[in-house]
């Protein structure tokens, strides 16, 4: 399709301009999306109380070339999910309650599931590829993504590991173009797919680079990684509140720093000190002040 745009919107926005009859069509439409991708131009102009020529000039009207084109967008809207339109967003079933009630529970819920699909031995040799590392490269791309590659950079330098942080698509080509087989990309991604990240990652590979990848197991990225800490989207009907992905990679993450700090004890115990002491000759603060955290 040369010309892509939300229909959905389209729809909402051009609704007042429209006759009384392509109207009635656009309220059926915007009450079941999925609903309207699926029915007949005949169905159509039942359920909105019109003739099939209505429907026909309301298909124009928003752009289409014909009603079939008006359907195959319309489907494409509503790959989004129900959960999206109309009062199904306002009446989703984690809706009633305090927010913070409902932000926290789904904090625990997160972090519940998630502790059960990390596995130690999984830990261990990721952390040992991290230790081992001549440069450990953070990528993420997106909301949580992109903070986590910047939250790897935090945990690992405090225990003196060489690590840098991208977020950008083509930095994260470009950088990974100069890899080699002692160097580690740690990628992290909900889902897995995001093209230019997996990209990346398959760039990195090609010239011998390691790649632990905390992402969604069978995903595209997941096929790619040496080793796999695994993330699962857990997302519910109350569509306003942030996603809780982003718990179970700061969870994951935790896990692997303390993990690498635990396999090069001694070391780490040092560095954690040294860090300890200019930071309280800088701030002061008493003995359980975080180290930069």
């Amino acid at each position: 399709m040369a010309e892509t745009f939300d229909i959905v919107t389209r729809v909402a926005e051009r609704s007042d301009a429209l006759s009384q009859a392509e109207r009635k069509v656009a309220q059926v439409v915007l009450e079941d999306v999925a609903g309207a991708a699926a029915a007949s131009i005949n169905v159509l102009a039942e359920r909105a109380g019109v003739s099939e020529a209505s429907v026909t000039r309301f298909a124009k009207a928003m752009g289409c070339r014909d009603v079939r084109d008006l359907k195959l967008r319309l489907a494409q809207a509503a790959v989004v999910g129900q959960r999206f339109f109309g009062a199904n967003a306002a009446n989703g079933q984690d809706g009633a309650g305090e927010t913070i009630d409902r932000i926290a529970d789904d904090i625990q819920t997160t972090l519940q599931v998630h502790r059960g699909l990390i596995k130690p031995e999984v830990v261990r040799r990721a952390a040992g590829r991290l230790l081992s590392a001549r440069m450990v490269y953070a990528f993420g791309m997106g909301g949580g993504s992109s903070l986590m590659a910047d939250e790897a950079r935090y945990r690992l330098v405090r225990l003196g590991r060489p690590v840098a942080s991208y977020q950008d698509a083509v930095m994260t080509r470009m950088v990974a173009g100069t890899l080699g087989r002692d160097d580690v990309v740690l990628a992290f991604s909900v889902s897995g797919h995001t093209p230019e990240l997996v990209s990346a990652c398959e760039i990195a590979r090609e010239y011998g680079a390691q790649v632990v990848a905390i992402t969604a197991t069978g995903s595209p990225l997941a096929a790619l990684a040496d080793e796999v800490l695994p993330i699962r989207a857990l997302e519910t009907d109350f569509i306003f509140k942030p996603s809780s992905s982003r718990y179970a990679m700061l969870l994951a993450m935790d896990v692997l720093a303390t993990e690498l700090a635990l396999l090069a004890k001694p070391q780490s115990q040092a560095l954690l000190r040294r860090i300890k002491y200019v930071l309280d000759t800088h701030r002061g603060g008493g003995d359980r002040q975080p180290l930069g955290d």
